[in-house]
């Protein structure tokens, strides 16, 4: 395999489930399953290195689930492991981590073995709020989390907030937008290198669903204006948006997760954890058992064909903000982006996206409606 790949570790476990989490994850397990996890993913590295003959990594991703409470020797492990499988030199190599967890040592364990960079989940910095989503910990958690990194001599840092929070008593429309600007705000005075800012989807099978009709959630409209003032406070405070839901200082785009959106490969290890390498996608289920006891993982959907198609490239491309480039078309198909996609987006208000000589993009309007956009674009 010529192109590095990316490497993501579904980490399953949790202290306590979040009521809009539908990942897959477990509470209250032992030591000894999170050894016989530990083991699992090393023999799995082990196993596809050989299937992948040569093929090196140059991302190594921990998600989940909180991949910390695994404890800093395990991680440490696997990302050894990793290394000598598929190399990972200068490799960013990232860990996903809650606020209010003892974090110190992990982190000090994660940086030692090479880990460079860490996603916080702080999802807001309203007490109130962070008591609606259920979550752990408070504000001051996210700042010695931080602290933490920094001090584990970790540089790049990211954290998550999330937008259209519930609120525990109706507010008007401009309190709403408030809160998700103040959460912004918070987040940028800290001077991370990356925040990534997610509109909260109702899932279902979740205590949120279950709930719906309880929760006082913004109207579309409100939900609309809070994505783009938070998009203009990030913007304001020097942070370049390059994908829907994510923002960077100048040279800290995650560059794992471009992978996804630019059609590279990557495997995924864990239960529940996704893969596309040599063009096919499969997944190992959704079972934690399964996966210790070394199931295979199965094809996504009905998929077998290696060949990527253009209508799949665009779909994916057009999550980014730089779009789908003639340049881009021209190296993954042999020729520029078809004409038929052009005379489709001319039909398409320029408020939503701009189609011109370097190719079609989504504007910020756009990514609001981008699931209907790209359908239009799509259809033959």
């Amino acid at each position: 395999m010529s192109k590095p790949i990316g490497i993501y570790i579904h980490v399953p476990f949790c202290q306590s489930k979040c009521p809009y989490c539908d990942f897959y994850s477990l509470t209250g397990q032992s030591a000894s399953i999170f050894d016989d996890y530990t083991e699992a993913v090393i023999r799995l590295l082990a196993l596809w290195s050989g299937r992948l003959s040569g093929a090196r990594a140059d991302t190594l991703y921990f998600g989940g689930g909180t991949p910390t409470l695994l404890g800093g020797e395990r991680l440490a492990e696997i990302i050894k492991a990793a290394g000598r499988h598929f190399g990972l030199e200068g490799a960013e190599i990232t860990i996903e981590a809650n606020p209010g967890d003892s974090l110190e040592p992990v982190f000090s364990a994660f940086a030692q073995a090479g880990g460079n960079r860490v996603s916080i989940g702080a999802q807001s910095f309203n007490q109130e709020q962070l008591r609606v989503l259920g979550r752990r910990h408070n504000p001051a958690d996210v700042r010695a989390a931080i602290e933490a990194a920094l001090s584990a001599g970790i540089r790049n840092i990211s954290v998550d907030i999330m937008l259209c929070v519930p609120t525990p008593e109706p507010e008007t429309p401009d309190r709403q937008i408030e809160l998700a600007v103040q959460s912004a705000s918070d987040a940028a005075k800290l001077r991370v290198k990356h925040i990534s800012a997610y509109m909260l989807k109702i899932e279902k099978n979740t205590p949120f669903s279950d709930r719906k009709g309880e929760l006082f959630l913004p109207s579309e409209d409100t939900a609309a204006e809070i994505y783009l003032a938070a998009c203009l406070e990030l913007e304001r405070q020097g942070y370049r948006q390059y994908e829907i839901s994510n923002f960077a200082a100048p040279g800290y785009i995650c560059r794992h997760n471009l992978k996804y959106w630019n059609l590279e490969p990557y495997l995924g290890i864990g239960p529940a954890a996704h893969s596309y390498l040599d063009g096919r996608r499969f997944y190992y289920t959704a079972n934690l058992d399964a996966f210790i006891s070394g199931c295979a993982p199965v094809p996504e959907g009905d998929r077998i064909t290696k060949k990527i198609t253009e209508q799949e490239y665009i779909m994916l491309k057009l999550r980014l903000a730089e779009g789908v480039t003639n340049q881009g078309f021209l190296e993954r198909f042999s020729h520029p982006i078809p004409k038929k996609y052009y005379r489709r987006a001319s039909l398409i208000p320029s408020e939503y996206l701009t189609a011109d000589s370097k190719g079609i993009r989504l504007n910020r309007r756009g990514f609001l409606l981008s699931n209907t956009i790209i359908a239009r674009l799509l259809d033959d």
